[in-house]
């Protein structure tokens, strides 16, 4: 048996609830560490940016099931809607931790928007986000049909816009968002004519 056969039996088996559940646990567990003063020095920044990092890989993940299946016959899709909405579920506690617990003002908040670009940028790979976790239900999937699928191509450019943004917001030079922005480049790149054929170009 290949070992692609092996990933796919396995993963048959696995229910899709317990990526909920580890997305909650992770952030509860985050939490947990700043009340506790386990988060360092600047247990706020820190908390932002630990959910922030994670809803990155989750995204990530999500945009490597298509490439998995179609390039090593590995097949995760019954686990995609779950990493999606998690992701989403993370990347809201990252916004609300930096407008509540950082800025805390909601004028700051507008002012932060506006003014600087990194938050600019990350909140523009959110509102791209908001529609795909709002439609991202089985009603929503059987109303809107065909364009469910159009719909969902906004996750490329949001993936895009999150890695800016982490590469944007990081202090000097890292290695790190480079490489996060190398990999999402190599994965939309891989999905480009898919892209192509869903906008009809």
């Amino acid at each position: 048996m290949a070992v692609s056969d092996k990933i796919n039996s396995v993963a048959r088996r696995i229910p899709a609830w317990p990526i909920y559940a580890l997305g909650l646990s992770y952030a509860c567990w985050l939490f947990w560490l700043g009340v506790s003063d386990r988060l360092g020095a600047e247990p706020v920044k820190t908390l932002e940016h630990e959910l922030g990092e994670m809803a990155l890989y989750l995204l990530i993940l999500g945009l490597m099931i298509t490439p998995l299946r179609s390039h090593a016959k590995v097949n995760l899709i019954k686990f995609r809607r779950a990493i999606g909405v998690t992701c989403f579920f993370l990347v809201v506690l990252h916004l609300l931790t930096w407008a509540v617990l950082d800025v805390q003002q909601l004028d700051r908040v507008w002012a932060d928007i506006v003014k600087r670009p990194y938050v600019t940028v990350g909140m523009a790979a959110f509102a791209l986000l908001l529609p795909l976790a709002v439609t991202s239900n089985n009603l929503s999937v059987r109303r809107l049909g065909p364009a469910w699928r159009k719909l969902h191509v906004l996750v490329y450019p949001a993936v895009l816009l999150a890695g800016v943004h982490y590469l944007m917001l990081v202090k000097g030079f890292q290695i790190r968002p480079i490489v996060f922005l190398l990999i999402i480049a190599g994965l939309l790149a891989l999905r480009a004519r898919r892209i192509r054929g869903l906008l009809g170009f």
